[in-house]
């Protein structure tokens, strides 16, 4: 099972749980074999939400900027700094490392090394961007189910998403980043009722409560 809460923030359930910069959890279930982080900006790297799907042996990977921080909560036998361009297994997951990075803004610069993430699991191959521009490789990125960032100003927008999709021809697309931050919620209904012909498009993402 997969659910996006906010944001970029992603849970795979399959055999080993796994999440992707986890923000605004809604609950404590301290359950994450895996943490993957893309950058440190808060909405992506936030301890609070980590240690609430923390367990005693959740085994981190992320960005170089982050360590500090996760030694006050993890060993150091628990953290693993990426970079572009890695690939390694987790048992029968495989995990490949891409850059993410702004191409005209300030806000994600190609030289701090931050990444977005394609894992393959069970014979499926995900891919979460992280905060990016349209890159030229990602043209070439084949994938099953793509978790793209729609909502502008930090990330590409929604017409650079859909004519990126075009090209990647993914089975299946998941908006995200839009909505919390930069994006109205309905950015995604938007989104998806653009999608080209024979790919599948599904809205995912959960939004804060304002009561």
């Amino acid at each position: 099972m997969i659910t996006v809460n906010e944001q970029s923030s992603i849970q795979f359930r399959m055999e080993k749980t796994i999440y992707v910069d986890p923000f605004h959890l809604k609950e404590a279930l301290h359950d994450a074999d895996f943490i993957f982080i893309t950058h440190p900006h808060y909405d992506h790297f936030c301890m609070e939400d980590i240690l609430k799907c923390r367990k005693e042996d959740t085994v981190v990977f992320t960005v170089s900027d982050t360590y500090d921080s996760l030694l006050s909560s993890f060993s150091p036998e628990q953290i693993h700094i990426v970079h572009p361009g890695e690939s390694f297994s987790l048992g029968d997951i495989s995990v490949e490392t891409v850059p993410a990075y702004n191409l005209h803004q300030p806000f994600h610069p190609k030289e701090k090394g931050w990444v977005g993430y394609l894992f393959t699991i069970d014979g499926c191959t995900y891919y979460v961007m992280g905060d990016t521009d349209v890159l030229p490789f990602m043209e070439t990125v084949s994938c099953d189910t793509l978790f793209i960032p729609i909502g502008g100003t930090y990330t590409m927008t929604m017409e650079e998403a859909l004519s990126l999709v075009r090209k990647m021809k993914p089975r299946m697309v998941v908006p995200i980043h839009y909505g919390t931050i930069v994006g109205t919620p309905s950015l995604g209904e938007q989104f998806l009722s653009s999608l080209p012909k024979g790919v599948e498009g599904k809205n995912l993402l959960s939004f804060p409560s304002h009561s």
